[in-house]
């Protein structure tokens, strides 16, 4: 993006040196629709540079959580520049929402603006942008704190995501060992997690209950601007879930458990090859995970690849694990370079082949919208940009050939990616159920919520896992979940958009050139449509009913089945 209102050498230092600009905003009349459409135009041009410095400042940290340099400069963001921001913003959109010519706005997408605009006008409270600005310094002490975790097996000293790996050994007593090893390590910082997860559920439920709210699920719900479903379909997919998912996650172990002829099977049974062969490997390193992922996407499309090669250019990719370096993995769009970036901690499993995939997807959708007018059209709901990235891990796997030659170690890889998928729904609405019990009832003690977990558990786990004498570790088990503790209720989203990927997966095997039309057609709407007709678009429906998630259920298990 060229800049044609920030100054092109403008740097990002203190607050006073870019409260210039904003005064520029607030300042400037709106006596017709072209200075109104200006301003929204340059106010975006701010917004694309004030996202990337802060992208930037985060994925930095994120890298090297040891660095504290690298932290100071986040939290400087976070401490001194944002609580400025959520009050400027708000005059901005108070001036916005109050000038005479709103209505002309009437180009494709400013109806959805207008409506989030109203929404956080609606939301804002000035007594909140302090809790706000506790509750981010709060949220990435998680990172600090699971990035800080290692084990030592071997004499070598492993990342958690490296330990993982020994849970697909072939040898029963070894994969016990590394599992006893990292539950340990978890288990030290139990009570840390417990206290930060007390603190943020005190401040989120006090920001809620300044804004109007009963509790801070509901204000979560309009925060998130879920315009296009309620509070109640949520419970409703749960019981949806549970009644058509569950019952395949307990065959799928049940028939693992019969294979591994195992008269106890326990959780470091669940990883490890049902016919006792060496964990699938992909790829050897970073650059050949990067080589194979383009070759993949070439496949389905040219324009996927060349999405691929040029964040591989501009180095908008770290993906290898490391000690010190945050867990998960994310894509992180950069509004005014235009490239986005990619983070993970690939180790060279299966999995890491399907997070590359996944935010690989991400990626393409950042490419496919950044053409759209304002920032705030390039900012899709979390339905619409999880529909982007789970679409491509199902896609993709049509094409793995590039990262397994073998006929048969392709097939086990997409048994593998399968059984993911039906892990998913179960894990989805065990962990969004948990939200909504943890802030509907927020005075709540760490031994009630831990008991709820277990209860949860109990109907979305899978009971063919044998957990006793492990019942502490199960009891911990969402702990790892990072959703809870950085983006609460950001997660039913993958549930959703889970049930419109295999729809995808599913229009494109029927007619490969039409679903990748449709996918490259939805996406580039960006935010300008609502959920349901953005996947209209995409040539599925936005449909969460037990009916349909048993359609869809009973067509993975027919795919699952066809590979055995």
């Amino acid at each position: 993006m060229k800049r044609h209102f920030v100054k092109p050498d403008f740097k990002i230092t203190t607050w006073e040196n870019l409260k210039t600009y904003f005064d520029n905003l607030l300042q400037r009349p709106t006596t017709n629709i072209d200075e109104l459409k200006q301003l929204l135009l340059d106010g975006s041009e701010l917004g694309a540079v004030i996202s990337e410095d802060m992208a930037w400042r985060y994925i930095k940290m994120t890298c090297d959580t040891a660095n504290t340099e690298l932290r100071d400069r986040f939290n400087d963001f976070v401490q001194n520049i944002e609580p400025n921001l959520a009050s400027v913003t708000n005059e901005l959109n108070l001036k916005i929402n109050n000038c005479t010519f709103k209505s002309q706005l009437t180009q494709n997408g400013y109806d959805i603006y207008l409506r989030n605009l109203q929404n956080s006008i609606n939301l804002f409270r000035e007594e909140n942008i302090p809790l706000n600005t506790q509750l981010q310094e709060l949220e990435q002490q998680y990172g600090e704190i699971s990035g800080a975790q290692s084990i030592t097996y071997n004499g070598e000293k492993l990342t958690m995501q490296k330990a993982s790996t020994y849970l697909k050994d072939l040898n029963r007593a070894v994969r016990e060992e590394v599992y006893h090893l990292t539950q340990n390590r978890r288990e030290e910082d139990e009570e840390k997690f417990n206290t930060l997860f007390n603190k943020l559920i005190a401040l989120r439920n006090k920001v809620a209950l300044n804004a109007g709210f009963k509790d801070y699920r509901d204000f979560k719900h309009q925060s998130l601007a879920r315009f296009d479903y309620k509070v109640s379909d949520c419970l409703s997919f749960h019981e949806s879930v549970k009644q058509h998912a569950v019952p395949l996650l307990n065959n799928l172990h049940a028939k693992r458990k019969s294979k591994l002829k195992l008269d106890d099977y326990k959780p470091w049974d669940t990883s490890v090859d049902e016919e006792g062969l060496l964990p699938l490997k992909p790829f050897a390193n970073a650059q050949e995970l990067i080589s194979k992922t383009i070759g993949c996407f070439n496949k389905i499309d040219t324009y996927f690849g060349d999405c691929i090669s040029k964040m591989n250019e501009m180095k908008r990719l770290d993906l290898e694990s490391r000690l010190g370096k945050a867990p998960g993995g994310y894509q992180y769009p950069l509004y005014e370079t235009e490239v986005p970036f990619i983070f993970m901690n690939s180790v060279g499993l299966l999995r890491d082949l399907t997070t590359m995939v996944h935010e690989g997807g991400h990626a393409i959708h950042s490419f496919l919208y950044e053409e759209l007018e304002l920032v705030d059209f390039k900012s899709p709901p979390s339905e619409v940009a999880e529909l982007a990235s789970m679409s491509m891990e199902l896609i993709s796997m049509e094409h793995w050939q590039d990262f397994f030659s073998d006929a048969s170690e392709l097939k086990r890889a997409k048994k593998q990616q399968l059984e993911s998928v039906i892990d998913t729904l179960p894990w989805i609405a065990a962990v969004d159920k948990f939200q909504h019990w943890i802030y509907t009832n927020p005075n709540h003690i760490t031994d009630e919520r831990n008991a709820e977990w277990i209860k949860i558990m109990n109907d979305f786990g899978c009971n063919v896992i044998n957990h006793k004498g492990l019942e502490k570790n199960l009891q911990r088990k969402w702990q790892v979940q990072l959703h809870l503790f950085e983006v609460p209720f950001y997660y039913i989203e993958y549930g959703f958009a889970q049930l419109g990927a295999i729809a995808m997966w599913r229009q494109y095997k029927q007619n490969p050139k039409q679903a990748i039309a449709n996918y490259k057609k939805a996406l580039s709407l960006g935010y300008t449509k609502t959920i349901p007709q953005i996947f209209e678009a995409a040539g599925i429906k936005f449909d969460f009913s037990a009916n349909y998630i048993k359609e869809l259920m009973d067509f993975v298990s027919a795919e699952y089945s066809a590979l055995e």
